[in-house]
């Protein structure tokens, strides 16, 4: 008996332990349950969370397949057996997930308006239960809803987000926690099979992100790749530092004399914003610190940054083109940094092993990245476009120059674009579904990323050609670093469809200059080269008419420097030169700087006459002192015939002048052209096709 009464006294402390166990519960819908799990019991969201938490905590999952928050939505969650039992637990803690199935059309269309006081009702339901009325309450912005999901397009894409703003607003006016669960799952599809239920990996981030709200641990003091030594700070913008760390901690930041003093917010984020700053030609400091924890980052300089960006011509190295000795030259006497985002494995026609497959799904395509002084090594594996154009700002503006590479060979413009944006267009929508079998994707794109990825059985597999993909990977974790704007080189993996590139590419624009907030960001890009793939000239000419369109937006000729088999021409530092002429002219304010080849301005008839009229030249001839080649004319009815400068054509001074009646004239529309037409500066003239006009002045030819 004394035995009995000993063990039933030791046992006592445990049994007051056990009984001070931190309450967890986690209310929800089928996300919360487990659903599509073989054994939710152990890879739910809140049995992950339990692990993580470890004994201190009895995580309890009061998760409901099908619950609505709204009460009169098709399956009230207080009215489930789950609700009544989660308030007579009486938790310390609740994480609440709901808002999913209001996105059905009986529910949020008809009863949005009562929403916010139904979310709120339960809110205080759960304080009233405790015994202190007050628990500690986190809601959560919902997990995403991906575009395969039936309801998508007819209404759930919309309501999604209204839900998550009103969610938002909730928590703000009830002043409680919030948890994004679409911050680290929007980008993660593969994660997703029924494009609504996360699967055991995607509850093991939910779970991640649930224990940093509870415990405040973000991992401590962490910075975007972006941050290094040797940096390029772009002047006279707003100069943003951001980062994470465990929630509450006190960050300071120090930029030479400035200093400012934030504190990590609630999901970990803090960000400081230094006032502009000019290029000096000093080297600066910049330290982040937080408690014992300090990173220092040395010789930062002032200057220009540039986004250096497309598929393989902008990827193509300096070490590859036929001017490596030029760019050797150009790293004396210039301060031009590097960023170059190579990516882990390239998208040759070879199949990935299952490690390089995995790392794709986790967002690691591009190797860990830091800025670099130019060196003979370096730059010899930097974009030959890039540093061509670097160099010419450098040396003509006399400041430092920073250029972030993320090019990958053979990308779709789409993938450049982010997710919101594609699911948002009411054309390109339908580029993210079942994209390896979607021909409004380049069919050589598709047969590459099939080849690639042969070896996986995920049916969910990313491909850095996916829709999205290089946005997430590429562009989305750079966003935080000002730049000044942005050079492209891409379109032979869009050049099979020209009207639909006509979308895609103002698309890609505008998704950019909403990531940077600069809606007047400078983008230039490079029109086709010339090759033998029949496309190409439409292609061509389609990107000449958007360049005219798109605010801020210009673009380099390239067709003379083609070549008739290889998509790779070598001859890149003039590619990259023109670049800088554009940026010079147009951004920089130097107008002397001869910014185009010859512009078709007009053409018109004038008696058995056409002319065609030109800008940016004042004197229009020829690259080699050749008669001209490449323009051709039409009638009123029949196709086009060249036109033979030796019997019927002449130009003087920005005019061609043909000796026929024409209605239609094109220049360098061959796949692969050897047009010659320059003005002065010996830029060259773009493909082109115009309308003629009757002439209806009195001015003389």
């Amino acid at each position: 008996m004394k035995r009995i009464i000993l063990a039933l006294l030791l046992a006592l402390p445990l049994l007051a332990v056990a009984q001070e166990r931190t309450k967890v519960a986690c209310v929800g819908n089928s996300v919360t349950y487990g659903y599509g799990h073989k054994n939710p019991a152990e890879t739910s969201y809140p049995a992950q969370l339990q692990q993580l938490l470890g004994e201190e905590y009895e995580v309890r999952n009061f998760g409901h397949s099908g619950a609505t928050l709204l009460n009169k939505g098709h399956r009230p969650y207080t009215k489930l057996p789950e609700y009544k039992a989660a308030l007579d637990w009486q938790p310390d803690i609740v994480v609440i997930h709901l808002g999913l199935n209001d996105t059905d059309p009986r529910n949020w269309p008809n009863y949005r308006d009562e929403f916010f006081g139904d979310y709120t009702a339960i809110i205080d339901s759960f304080r009233k239960a405790h015994p202190s009325n007050n628990p500690q309450i986190f809601i959560c912005r919902m997990s995403p809803i991906f575009h395969w999901h039936r309801r998508f397009k007819s209404g759930t894409r919309n309501w999604y987000w209204q839900i998550q703003e009103e969610i938002s607003s909730i928590a703000k006016h009830c002043n409680i926690e919030l948890i994004d669960l679409s911050r680290h799952l929007y980008s993660r599809p593969d994660l997703m099979p029924d494009a609504l239920h996360p699967n055991a990996e995607g509850a093991g981030i939910i779970a991640k992100q649930v224990y940093s709200a509870i415990t405040n641990d973000f991992g401590g003091l962490q910075l975007p790749g972006i941050y290094s030594d040797n940096m390029v700070i772009q002047q006279d913008k707003p100069f943003c530092v951001r980062g994470t760390a465990d929630a509450g901690q006190e960050i300071v930041v120090r930029f030479d004399k400035q200093m400012r003093v934030t504190k990590a917010a609630d999901d970990g984020s803090w960000e400081v914003m230094f006032t502009p700053v000019f290029a000096d030609g000093k080297k600066h400091t910049i330290t982040v610190e937080c408690g014992k924890e300090k990173i220092k980052f040395k010789n930062v300089a002032i200057g220009e940054v540039w986004l250096c960006s497309g598929q393989s011509n902008m990827a193509f190295m300096v070490k590859e083109s036929s001017h490596r000795a030029q760019s050797m030259s150009n790293i004396k006497g210039k301060d031009i940094r590097l960023f170059d985002m190579k990516p882990r494995v390239v998208t040759d026609n070879i199949e990935w092993d299952s490690a390089s497959l995995a790392a794709l799904n986790r967002h690691e395509y591009y190797k860990p990245a830091s800025w670099q002084m130019q060196n003979e090594e370096n730059v010899n594996g930097f974009s030959a476009v890039a540093y061509h154009f670097g160099a010419m700002l450098a040396d003509s503006l006399g400041v430092p120059v920073g250029l972030i590479c993320n090019a990958v060979g053979g990308a779709p413009a789409e993938a450049f674009i982010d997710r919101k944006t594609l699911e948002f267009s009411p054309t390109l929508v339908d580029i993210l579904y079942n994209w390896r079998e979607n021909d409004m994707i380049q069919d050589w794109c598709r047969g590459r990323a099939a080849k690639n990825i042969a070896k996986s059985s995920n049916k969910l597999q990313r491909h850095p050609y996916e829709p999205c993909y290089l946005y997430e990977n590429g562009i989305a974790p750079i966003a935080c670093y000002p730049i000044r704007g942005a050079i492209w080189y891409q379109g032979e993996s869009n050049a099979h469809n020209a009207e639909l590139h006509e979308t895609i590419f103002p698309t890609l624009i505008g998704s950019w200059r909403r990531t940077w907030n600069d809606p007047s960001m400078p983008f230039y890009f490079v029109q086709l080269s010339s090759i033998n793939r029949p496309s190409w000239p439409h292609f061509r000419d389609s990107q000449r008419k958007m360049a005219a369109k798109i605010p801020h937006c210009d673009f380099a000729v390239s067709s003379d420097k083609g070549h008739p088999t290889d998509v790779h021409p070598k001859d890149k530092a003039p590619i990259g030169e023109r670049l800088a002429r554009l940026a010079l002219n147009q951004f920089y304010g130097m107008t002397h700087v001869a910014q185009h080849g010859p512009m078709p301005m007009r053409a018109h008839r004038f008696g058995d006459k056409t002319v065609i009229e030109f800008s940016e030249a004042a004197e229009l001839k020829t690259s080699d002192g050749q008669p001209l080649r490449g323009l051709e004319i039409a009638g009123e009815t029949g196709g086009f015939t060249p036109v033979d400068f030796s019997k019927q054509a002449r130009i003087k001074g920005n005019r061609i002048i043909i000796d026929s009646k024409a209605h239609r004239i094109r220049y360098a529309w061959k796949p692969y052209t050897d047009a010659n037409l320059v003005n002065e500066a010996g830029l060259p003239a773009s493909t082109f096709e115009i309308t003629v006009k009757e002439f209806s002045g009195r001015r003389g030819h």
